[in-house]
């Protein structure tokens, strides 16, 4: 008889829990603190690891970026159905290699897509002067 006793004092916590007892406050803080680490982090990762990444070679990333803003197709048609073409072939060395071309391919316009997300263009902002920021930005995270 005790047990059952014990039992039921135990779960009438639980029996107590309803939907009018539940509150929100605590619950929508506590997912806000999280985004807002989540937000932070990834604000410090693109300016103390990404950024930096495009000291190396500026010149090529800028390259890249002034293509990708001016040109239609930056990829020729040549380029594009000679990589699927080489794809389809048979021989495993011919398709390790077309595979490799394909990712030398792509390798730009990735790095060009990159600085667009890190470094985003204004609204109302030409071309020319968002390459222009985008240059000046660089040189001042390579001068660091």
């Amino acid at each position: 008889m005790k047990a059952s006793n014990e039992y039921s004092s135990e779960h009438s916590n639980d029996a107590d829990f309803t939907p009018s007892n539940f509150r929100p406050i605590p619950f929508i803080l506590i997912i806000l603190v999280i985004m807002l680490i989540i937000s932070q982090s990834i604000k410090w990762y693109s300016t103390a690891v990404t950024l930096p990444r495009f000291c190396q070679d500026p010149e090529s990333a800028l390259h890249h970026l002034s293509d990708i803003i001016y040109k239609k197709s930056p990829i020729t048609a040549e380029q594009s159905a000679s990589t699927i073409s080489e794809q389809k072939t048979g021989h495993k060395t011919a398709q390790k290699s077309a595979q490799k071309s394909a990712r030398e391919i792509r390798r730009p316009y990735i790095i060009a897509a990159k600085l667009i997300y890190l470094i985003p263009q204004h609204s109302n902002e030409s071309d020319a002067d968002y390459l222009h920021r985008v240059r000046q930005e660089l040189s001042q995270r390579c001068v660091r």
